[in-house]
């Protein structure tokens, strides 16, 4: 009996410590970036993710990036090296020499993702200078 009520204790404790569980969803990376840029510049891509808990539980357990692809960066995280918080942003630079696919994907520990996000970059040529 004692063993029974340690066990519910630890149980409602470590609940509580993260109630977040009650209210818990999958992690969803948007992504914010220009959907044009001229051949072979480079551009800036802001990843963000939206997650209902960052506890040694529950947390991000990583970000993908991809472009046209092909892997550009990746974030793993774990119990004890978890995301800056519920929402945390990534920036990343990529020179385009085509028109360019980017993905990125994040990833819940326990319920997994809510699907990735994608952004689509048209290249187009690169303006002469007028005389």
């Amino acid at each position: 009996m004692k063993r029974l009520v340690l066990v519910v204790s630890c149980f409602l404790f470590l609940f509580c410590l993260n109630s977040t569980l009650v209210f818990a969803n999958k992690a969803v990376a948007t992504i914010e970036g220009p959907t044009s840029a001229e051949k072979g510049s480079e551009v800036t891509i802001k990843i963000t993710v939206v997650h209902s808990a960052n506890s040694f539980l529950h947390y991000v357990k990583w970000l993908k990036v991809q472009a046209n692809g092909q892997p550009i960066q990746q974030w793993d995280y774990t119990a004890g090296s978890r995301p800056e918080g519920e929402t945390f942003t990534k920036e990343i630079k990529i020179r385009v020499l085509e028109n360019t696919e980017v993905v990125a994907e994040a990833s819940c520990n326990i319920h997994g993702s809510a699907g990735p996000a994608k952004l689509m970059i048209m290249v187009g040529e690169a303006k002469a200078n007028p005389k």
